[in-house]
């Protein structure tokens, strides 16, 4: 049973845009290899369930690693629209990649501060950085946890007074 997801001519015009090194892909191994990628985004399988008829899952799932890392996918896809602008196929003004909304409250928009406030705010920012970073002082330099300092408090029952360490 054969598992083409590929026409003919897709190939056709998928296939310049992979690239062939000195040690491999095999030309005739090519489309096999890229169409087991195909099905693994297709059916959301693992790598390891492929059918061996598109080769060695950690062949497919390597050659998919090169030919992400090497740009590929994104050549094929400016290729697609390219083409398909050409043909007058398809309104990119229509494209949408991402259509995730974040919205904020309308109290967030044009928020004025007084120059009293703004004042305020900066020198609120400025005292907490430097607790930030005398607290980080107090710790002990080589295990980072922080020092005790004695209170004269008793610690335990026998009535011990805690000591620095």
């Amino acid at each position: 049973m054969t598992r083409v997801q590929l026409t003919d001519v897709e190939w056709e015009f998928i296939g310049p845009y992979l690239p062939i090194g000195e040690y491999g892909p095999y030309p005739e191994r090519l489309r096999q290899q890229f169409e087991g990628v195909i099905w693994r985004f297709k059916t959301g399988g693992q790598w390891r369930e492929m059918p061996r008829e598109f080769g060695a899952w950690s062949t497919v799932s390597n050659r998919f690693r090169q030919w992400r890392d090497a740009g590929v996918f994104e050549a094929l896809l400016e290729g697609l629209i390219a083409e398909a602008a050409r043909r007058g196929e398809v309104d990119l003004s229509l494209v949408s990649i991402d259509s995730t909304t974040a919205r904020a409250h309308h109290d967030a928009a044009g928020m004025h501060l007084g120059e009293d406030v703004l004042t305020a705010l900066e020198k609120a920012a400025a005292e907490e950085g430097k607790a930030r970073s005398k607290g980080a002082a107090s710790r002990n330099k080589t295990d980072g946890t922080p020092k005790r300092i004695p209170t004269g408090k008793r610690d335990d029952a026998s009535g011990a007074a805690e000591s620095s360490d």
